[in-house]
């Protein structure tokens, strides 16, 4: 895993947590990624694959980071996202960590790292947040009810024969 070596946080964040209790409550490798700064072996992460409606949140804090309708295969081993859910669910720090000036995706609600942000992404956003899988959690949305699932006070008055009026 390699770890990056952001600029220090703009806004504080606002769960505030003992590095004892981040262990606790997060597996080695997502304690690696979100807390130290490190990153998933491409290729490897569950979410890469991940077709399912829903939300993607922080497996730190479960913030809402971003949504399946802005995810996108590109190619690069890690999920890769065009947008975030809302500008306020995630904060850009500069990243100089191995000879390269990259801008790092931190949870703004807990810090925590996520990854990356590039800007060879799709129109019209041109970004791709290349994110780790294991810094994520997912929150499946139903599918949207259709026709058949309507009430029966809706589908009652919807099939009455029109009696001439």
């Amino acid at each position: 895993m390699r770890r990056t070596r952001a600029t220090p946080a703009t806004t504080p964040p606002e769960i505030h947590k003992p590095d004892e209790q981040w262990r606790q409550e997060l597996t080695r490798k997502q304690y690696d990624v979100l807390r130290r700064g490190h990153t998933e072996q491409a290729f490897t992460g569950k979410y890469l694959y991940a077709k399912d409606r829903g939300s993607y949140c922080c497996a730190g804090c479960g913030n809402e980071l971003f949504r399946s309708d802005a995810k996108f295969a590109s190619g690069t081993g890690w999920p890769s996202f065009d947008q975030p859910a809302s500008e306020a669910a995630v904060e850009l720090r500069t990243d100089q960590g191995w000879l390269l000036r990259r801008t790092e995706v931190v949870c703004r609600r807990c810090g925590g790292h996520l990854g990356h942000v590039f800007r060879d992404g799709p129109r019209p956003t041109r970004r791709r947040y290349c994110i780790n899988s294991c810094a994520l959690s997912f929150e499946s949305t139903p599918p949207d009810r259709g026709q058949s699932d309507a009430s029966p006070a809706i589908e009652a008055t919807s099939t009455r024969p029109n009696n001439g009026q």
